[in-house]
């Protein structure tokens, strides 16, 4: 096995009460009941519902922030409307241009005559959003400080952005041309804002320094990092999913994400073929493995879509890009054609995993079939990630390398 792909069992899944709960299953030779939870978590995968609410104070930025997030200008079809003037009177959803069950909405701005501080929470519908951000792009005011007591006594999460801080850095560069310290700068506006936050009655308040037009610079990773935390096990997977693939550390902390998700394929594919007879069983393999494949592909934007929209985006011709890419697979039209045919060159590496299967979970020892199949998923699909997720780094330095 390559370095960094060792399996530890503690590892592999999200929780420590879903390992136990498998185990337990495992133990008792009750496999239906582990398949039907590993089936339910391939469902959390791709279903799991997330609704990010935008707010704060009236030409903050919030519709420039909803599109950025997406990966979208402010002039692409399907965009979030910008404008000088409020331009939002009622919450709006924004779907996610690849995941239809990743909503940001577009709340009214706070204080603007048509919702006030006192009914704002109860006029957006308060109840189905996963946390919310507040943004300004000058001093948090105290509308915003009410609306993030309101929604802390209702036991929701809330986050400070403050925006437009490449226009603020701008203005510093213009007037102080001799003293001027971007660092400096921006520890200046950070601590502005908390202390003003903290003076309002908030305590400890997560504050992050953005700009929307620059969205990979300033705290967005440190953002990014800190919503990961906070969400509830089954919808990180979906967030960072969602994320634009616009920095290093978001392609990486997507690697890790699918790492953990590639053992449970792997104990789906596993069980399957302890309760199928074989054919059905590489069925299901070939299944599992097209389905995830592509899924890998569109989460670190290598599908030609994506591809050839970074290249508008970045102005360079998408052959550039494709240049870059040195794995055959991830150029490849991911088929059941292409899988039979890796699946066939790829037997004996999975072999190789019976034993390391057996020697985790003992009961599995005696599925040689099961073993098999856990072995191909997770050699492949292990394999493919490696390669894919190499491949979208070199795309993501050639998008960024400056034009001559």
């Amino acid at each position: 096995m390559e370095k960094g792909q060792e399996i530890n069992s503690d590892r592999s899944f999200e929780t420590k009460e879903e390992l136990k709960e498998i185990r337990s299953a495992l133990e008792h030779g009750d496999l239906c009941q582990v398949i039907e939870r590993l089936n339910k978590y391939l469902e959390e995968i791709e279903n799991a519902p997330l609704h990010i609410a935008i707010t704060g104070q009236s030409g903050s930025g919030k519709s420039t922030f909803i599109n950025a997030i997406r990966g979208m200008g402010d002039e692409e079809e399907g965009s979030a409307p910008t404008g000088v003037v409020e331009t939002t009177m009622e919450p709006i959803p924004y779907t996610h241009q690849d995941y239809t069950n990743v909503r940001f909405w577009d709340l009214p701005g706070i204080g603007t005559p048509n919702f006030t501080a006192a009914d704002y929470l109860q006029s957006v519908e308060f109840s189905r959003y996963d946390f919310f951000i507040i943004l300004s792009s000058e001093r948090f005011k105290q509308n915003d400080i009410d609306l993030a007591k309101e929604i802390q006594a209702m036991d929701k999460k809330f986050f400070f952005v403050r925006s437009k801080v490449d226009s603020d850095l701008h203005a510093s560069q213009v007037r102080r041309k001799k003293t001027y310290n971007e660092e400096a700068i921006l520890k200046e506006i950070r601590d502005n804002c908390v202390n003003n936050l903290s003076d309002g009655g908030i305590t400890e308040p997560q504050v992050f320094l953005l700009s929307c037009l620059d969205l990979e610079n300033y705290d967005f990773s440190k953002m990014q990092e800190t919503l990961e935390k906070e969400l509830p096990e089954h919808k990180k997977h979906i967030f960072l999913s969602s994320l634009p693939n616009i920095s290093l550390p978001i392609l990486e902390k997507k690697r890790e994400a699918l790492k953990k998700c590639i053992w449970k394929l792997s104990f789906v594919s596993c069980m399957v073929a302890t309760v199928m007879d074989p054919v059905q069983s590489i069925a299901c393999d070939i299944e599992i493995l097209v389905k995830f494949m592509k899924i890998f592909k569109k989460i670190f934007g290598l599908d030609e879509q994506s591809l050839e929209k970074l290249a508008k985006k970045c102005g360079k011709d998408v052959s550039e890009l494709r240049s870059v890419i040195k794995s055959p697979l991830v150029v490849e039209e991911i088929n059941k054609e292409l899988v039979i045919k890796l699946l066939i060159r790829g037997s004996t590496g999975a072999l190789k995993k019976v034993q390391i299967v057996a020697s985790i979970f003992p009961i599995l020892g005696g599925l040689v079939g099961g073993g098999i199949s856990f072995g191909t998923t997770y050699w492949m699909l292990c394999n493919f990630l490696k390669d894919i997720a190499e491949d979208a780094v070199h795309v993501l330095k050639k998008a960024l390398e400056s034009q001559a």
